[in-house]
């Protein structure tokens, strides 16, 4: 009668007897494998043949997860991601000396038994009896990779992992069975090979090709004999085995390593003594994944990319889906990123604002006629250290941008002028233009009729900036009233249904409101947005999705389908080319000179909202748009008194730091590239005299504090200062035919704002009250 421990366990010899008949009797089944004396035993066997006859004939080996790259349009890397870093690499690409040692360490006799080591089984148990469990260091090198096979498929869920790596007798005769399978189907070599790509090697590397540049920095195949028997040795423990963190510890490992290596005939002793007398040479790499590593400040276009792959279906027609294609990677992800204007315009952001500023700045660069995002940048850097963030600026609350996008003030003007022109409307159309007056009463709006029952009323910036004007010259100077009066007319829904065929809507995902405000630029847009709606004018009236992505090629080679920009006609060419004309003449002689290319043709529309929370400049040439935002993400900094980028600031204009910034980045981004010019219509210029003196405050049109002093001392208001500065004495020409040299003193324009607000006193149709300054 067999003996039992104390504690009523099973005895040492019924311990070996279970786990022996089980290791057998699958041998034996399924292999072909013949030993007498099994019915010696005495085992109950009934049962687990029919559990091993129940388990599915193939093990599903779903590949292997590995770094995916995300490239530029030129082909340079701009950063690498992945769920677990593992280049999978040919065994004739790994060094002979790994695949030695890893044998010699793990399962010397791999070349001699079949998918069960029957030796080695026997051997474990007389060394483990006697802990009253499994068996341990019975597994073959096939058995191994089987379990990593469980481990890999079962990714991140901790059940799954849980029941991979569980030692129960089910799971053992799970591994058995499939690595019979596994033999049968690979032979060793590959076997080896596999096991050597999935197999976890510590501080986060996975197969030996990312072991060997995390401790070494080199590739797999040039390992030598030392630093690849420290490898060998940390499969066992990774944490134990840690050569940065114990190297102790690490050391002893590589040097047993070694010593079996010498026992098993792999080296001679000599060799191995001599590898034993050398340090480690760690030559450590960090780990370094994800949108963080991007170099030239793409940051934020990799993350923008990351959010593309996993929302749009093209990708997977589920979101799970989707994750499960990111995740497994081995992706070469060849984007939209222009080089030399992604480097343009981190510069000319890194210049004008620094990330020290109590304000940032974002931009976009967009190609008309493609919809191809060609940069896209920030002031604060991408990270979560001091002074950086991970919330894109650039783009919608949905694709990792802020809550709600910002106020744009007068760079939605030419939306509104868009609709006029595209319904017949002359671009030579003319309003009163008071410096003050009622919201006009009723507007028709696409869900009906907006009446001015509160009595809202809106201004200029300053009392002199009365009417009439004709489309050109509000457009330049900004005029408030004008824009109140022209969407009244048109009425708001062909306006709301230009900026849907532009895909205008705000950061928050919703359609803009149906209010006269949207005329000012109340909506809250992302720079993304609003440099692809701009690229339509650009375009002659045709709008492009944007895009960030050119390819996709699979782990396979194979080409993975990538969304596509979908163009359509937004307005006819002569709207765009009027918008052109009139956007044109803002940069030429108006709030967005600043901002002039030189001779390189360009239009634009500057913009600052109520109390200077927001400053924007928004242009393009014909081959290039751009929008560039500058203010606080949290809206709580009025931008007046203010240093920004190291230049002491009084007020804020959407001219004066945005514009510059759309000017240095745009000069940088078309350096080199063909010049190419508008099709400009004719429209006539005003033929009534500016007012203006010299010293007034400039004019405010949208609220946007954008301009600076022209000849003389005129200010052209493209959106407003909020009281604006005085006019410089003696700058100019003399204040266009007053000859005195400009020597107004700048009294009543500088600048405390008072009587020169715009403000929409009460809410309308519901909308929080919007004060345009």
């Amino acid at each position: 009668m067999a003996k039992k421990r104390a504690g009523g366990g099973l005895s040492p010899v019924q311990l070996a007897a279970r786990f022996l008949g089980v290791s057998v009797l699958a041998g034996g089944v399924l292999a072909g494998i013949a030993l007498p004396g099994v019915g010696a035993l005495g085992l109950a066997t009934k049962g687990t043949v029919k559990e091993f006859d129940e388990i599915p004939a193939d093990l599903k080996r779903p590949p292997l997860t590995q770094r995916s790259k995300i490239l530029d349009a030129k082909g340079g890397e701009i950063a690498t991601v992945f769920y677990r870093d593992r280049t999978v690499v040919d065994r004739k690409d790994m060094s002979p000396y790994v695949q030695k040692a890893l044998v010699a360490i793990e399962d010397s006799r791999f070349y001699e038994h079949g998918a069960i080591d029957l030796k080695g089984v026997l051997r474990a148990v007389n060394q483990n009896a006697q802990s009253g469990g499994v068996a341990q260091g019975a597994s073959t090198l096939t058995q191994q990779y089987v379990k990593n096979v469980f481990i890999e498929e079962a990714g991140d869920d901790p059940d799954k992992v849980a029941q991979a790596t569980q030692q129960t007798m089910g799971r053992k005769i799970q591994e058995l069975k499939y690595a019979i399978q596994i033999e049968k189907e690979l032979g060793k070599k590959k076997i080896l090979e596999n096991y050597l790509n999935i197999t976890f090697f510590g501080q986060g590397a996975y197969g030996v090709e990312a072991a060997s540049q995390r401790y070494f920095s080199k590739h797999a195949k040039d390992l030598t004999l030392d630093q690849s028997a420290l490898l060998a040795g940390i499969v066992q423990s990774p944490t134990r085995y840690d050569p940065i963190n114990d190297p102790q510890e690490a050391t002893q490992r590589r040097n047993t390593v070694l010593r079996r290596m010498a026992e098993t005939h792999s080296i001679t002793a000599a060799e191995s003594k001599a590898a034993q007398a050398k340090p480690l040479g760690l030559k450590v790499t960090p780990q370094r994944s994800g949108c963080i590593t991007a170099s030239r400040g793409a940051g934020f276009f990799c993350d923008y990319v990351e959010h593309v792959f996993l929302s749009d279906p093209a990708f997977g027609k589920t979101k799970d889906d989707r994750l499960a294609l990111w995740k497994r990677g081995g992706l070469t992800i060849q984007t939209t990123l222009d080089p030399q204007a992604q480097n343009s315009l981190q510069q000319s952001l890194s210049k004008h604002v620094y990330k020290t500023d109590r304000v940032t700045a974002a931009g976009t660069l967009v190609e008309p006629g493609t919809g191809k995002i060609l940069a896209m940048g920030q002031a604060t850097p991408y990270g979560t250290g001091k002074n950086q963030t991970l919330i894109n600026y650039n783009v919608d609350h949905s694709m990792g941008g802020s809550n709600y996008g910002f106020q744009t003030g007068s760079t939605f003007k030419p939306f509104v002028a868009a609709a006029a022109i595209d319904k017949g409307m002359p671009p030579t159309k003319e309003y009163p233009s008071p410096y003050k007056m009622d919201y006009p009463s009723p507007v028709t709006t696409c869900e009906g009729t907006y009446t001015n029952n509160d009595g809202a009323t809106v201004h200029n910036e300053n009392e002199s900036e009365k009417g009439p004007y004709v489309m050109k010259e509000a457009m330049a100077k900004s005029i408030n009233t004008y824009f109140v009066s022209l969407i009244s007319e048109v009425g708001i829904c062909p306006v709301t249904q230009m900026t849907d065929k532009l895909h205008v809507i705000m950061g928050n995902g919703q359609k803009l409101p149906q209010q006269p405000s949207i005329s000012l630029g109340s909506a809250t847009l992302s720079p993304l947005t609003l440099s692809s709606a701009y690229a339509a004018f650009a375009s002659r009236g045709t709008y492009c999705t944007p895009v960030a992505i050119n390819s996709v090629t699979g782990m396979n080679g194979k080409p993975v389908p990538v969304p596509k920009s979908e163009c359509q006609r937004a307005m006819s060419e002569k709207t765009a080319d009027s918008i052109s004309t009139l956007l044109n003449g803002v940069i030429d002689s108006g709030t967005g000179k600043e901002a002039g290319l030189g001779d390189r043709p360009s239009a634009g529309k500057t913009g600052t909202t109520d109390k200077r929370k927001n400053a924007w400049f928004a242009g393009y040439t014909p081959n290039l748009a751009a929008a560039v935002w500058v203010g606080s993400a949290s809206q709580e900094v009025e931008m007046h008194d203010i240093t920004i980028g190291g230049v002491y600031q009084e007020y804020v204009y959407g001219g004066q730091v945005p514009g510059p910034i759309w000017r240095d980045a745009m000069t940088g981004a078309l350096a080199g590239k063909p010049t190419q010019n508008f099709h400009l219509v004719d429209i006539p210029d005003a033929k009534k005299k500016d007012k203006k003196k010299p010293g007034d405050k400039p004019d405010d049109n949208g609220g946007r504090g954008d301009d600076k002093p022209d000849n003389g001392g005129f200010v052209f208001g493209n959106g407003g200062d909020q009281g604006g500065r005085p006019a410089n004495p003696g700058q100019g020409n003399g204040g266009r035919g007053n000859g005195n040299g400009g020597n107004g003193n700048g009294n009543g324009g500088n600048g405390n704002g008072q009587g020169g607000l715009v403000r929409v006193s009460r809410s309308v149709r519901g909308a929080s009250a919007y004060r345009v300054c």
